[in-house]
């Protein structure tokens, strides 16, 4: 849902919620080509260190972007998205994106609203932070 007035600061955004498994890894990897084992096979993320098999970093990236697309809707541009690759997402966790306004820069016609971003697993452990600006339709 696109707001309908110009954010706050510190104003937080609604979550993307993802369940994660093979099965979300496997689908990701069809559509990117990447059939990498340390995401198909658990002995191979096993022998990277992992308990598991582990999550491609750019599925992180793209929980980031849900999170953001849906909160500034159809009229809204993402003008810049970035983040760091701080923690794996191992089978079965539950990905949370997130995001809190940071900044407002209302313009006529258009709204810059900077954003703090991240993932984080079911422990609330950051997996991915990270920084968005969006420009959304000034209300009125």
């Amino acid at each position: 849902m696109a707001p309908t007035e110009i954010p706050e600061v510190g104003e937080e955004i609604p979550p993307f919620i993802r369940e994660t498994s093979f099965a979300n890894w496997n689908r990701y990897a069809a559509v990117n080509d990447e059939f990498v084992p340390i995401h198909m096979d658990d002995d191979a993320g096993r022998a990277a260190g992992y308990a598991t098999a582990f999550g491609m970093g750019n599925l992180q990236w793209s929980y980031l972007h849900n999170v953001v697309r849906e909160w500034m809707g159809d009229e809204g541009r993402i003008e810049r998205l970035s983040c760091q690759f701080r923690g794996p997402n191992i089978k079965g966790q539950t990905v949370t994106g997130r995001g809190r306004v940071a900044a407002v820069r209302p313009g006529q016609g258009r709204t810059e609203v900077d954003l703090e971003v991240w993932t984080e697993n079911q422990e609330g452990q950051p997996l991915a932070p990270g920084t968005a600006t969006v420009s959304i339709p000034t209300p009125g």
